[in-house]
């Protein structure tokens, strides 16, 4: 059976370049990168040079870039590291875990959070942080793109009024990393966190963006690597394929190709919504992350769907990889102020930049048959689009 991959923000593969530049360093260059031996030195020149190569990609300095597992570190490393009690965090609603969770743990400790909720549209209003801001606002914390419908935020704007307002700024770019050119000086933020794996890197690997001069106390503590900011042997093939990853990206939005991944998106869009009834995008209208969509499929139970195109070949989302399993609809789309039923009912494709138009013409057929045969099963769910029809 044909299998196409649309679940690219769960997760990417390797590319073999990645593959091929990290393979040296797993068996004939595993010198510690700490050490002051040749093979010590060899691996501190592969890690410096994928420094340098993310700091490009972010638009800063090297000794700005602190390489670390992921995310969800980087995540964490901005809140714990620069909240203490008495702190107020301004954060929203449709934010990762990985930035809620932490905000819930912190409260804990005397750190007072405010969420501000999207615009129908998914896109956070700036003026609403804006009206957020205290006297004890320390960090503001936005994510670039949303990892479940792909909305890209105002970030720019929102640096103006941290910057205007004194406040310290925390970019979670994991979903936008690779499919939107970043640079730290326009954004204006302080912090930026980007994770490997989604990104065609390894899985457990990932950088921040830390600015010069920014008081950040490391959430991993027991050596001297990252310049004190990261405790941890480096983990150098991880290093070298994200620093390989991060040059392939660049490339790629040098050329073009989230044009071509966002006119496969479209063409996905809307051949679902003319060949089926009840359906609807998730953030239509707002700017989004070229390859992710996110439908609604109405009288249908997005897990069951999930499950009929697997068997079919097809690999999608409900929503987060990180909620997997969960029998709550999106935090992300109540926020936006969908019904549960309808949140409940939605779907998350994700394109690869590997994509091709014969994927887009299978996920189609497969779409549309496995819709039709779930609200076959269910006449009451055909009765109600035709009484919405009518």
């Amino acid at each position: 059976m044909r299998r196409v991959y649309m679940d690219a923000n769960a997760t990417t593969p390797l590319l073999p370049e990645v593959m091929e530049a990290m393979r040296p360093y797993w068996m004939e260059h595993f010198g510690n990168a700490s050490s002051i031996h040749q093979q010590g030195q060899r691996a501190r020149t592969a890690v410096d040079h994928a420094r340098e190569t993310l700091a490009e990609f972010f638009g800063c300095h090297a000794n700005e870039v602190v390489f670390n597992s992921g995310g969800t570190e980087g995540d964490n490393t901005a809140l714990f590291g620069l909240l203490h009690p008495g702190d107020h965090l301004i954060t929203t609603s449709i934010e990762h875990s990985a930035v809620l969770a932490a905000a819930d743990r912190l409260a804990q400790d005397g750190i007072t959070t405010t969420k501000v909720d999207p615009l129908p549209n998914g896109l956070i209003d700036p003026m609403d942080i804006l009206r957020a801001i205290r006297p004890e606002t320390r960090l503001i914390s936005v994510m670039l793109a949303n990892n479940e419908t792909g909305v890209v935020q105002p970030v720019e704007e929102i640096g103006k009024i941290a910057a205007q307002t004194g406040v310290f700024y925390h970019i979670d770019a994991v979903q936008g990393a690779g499919k939107i050119p970043i640079d730290v000086k326009r954004i204006g933020c302080h912090l930026l966190s980007i994770s490997g794996h989604k990104m065609h890197a390894p899985k457990g690997i990932g950088a921040m963006y830390l600015r010069k001069g920014t008081p950040l106390d490391p959430l991993m503590v027991g050596g001297s690597h990252e310049r004190r900011r990261r405790a941890g042997t480096e983990a150098v093939p991880s290093i070298v394929a994200l620093g390989k990853a991060a040059e392939l990206a660049m490339h790629s939005l040098e050329t073009g190709a989230m044009y071509r991944l966002t006119q496969l998106r479209d063409k996905l869009e809307n051949g679902i919504l003319a060949a089926i009834p009840g359906t609807g995008v998730n953030g239509e209208g707002a700017p989004r992350a070229a390859n992710t969509s996110n439908i609604w499929f109405d009288n249908l139970d997005s897990e069951a769907l999930v499950i009929a195109l697997d068997l079919k070949g097809l690999s999608v989302s409900g929503g987060s990889a990180c909620h997997s399993g969960a029998t709550e609809p999106s935090h992300v789309l109540l926020a936006m102020g969908l019904d549960r039923n309808r949140a409940k009912a939605s779907l998350r494709f994700s394109l690869l930049k590997t994509a091709t138009e014969a994927d887009i013409d299978y996920a189609l057929e497969t779409v549309i048959a496995a819709v039709d045969r779930l609200r076959d099963l269910a006449p009451e769910s055909n009765q109600a689009l035709a009484g919405t029809a009518s």
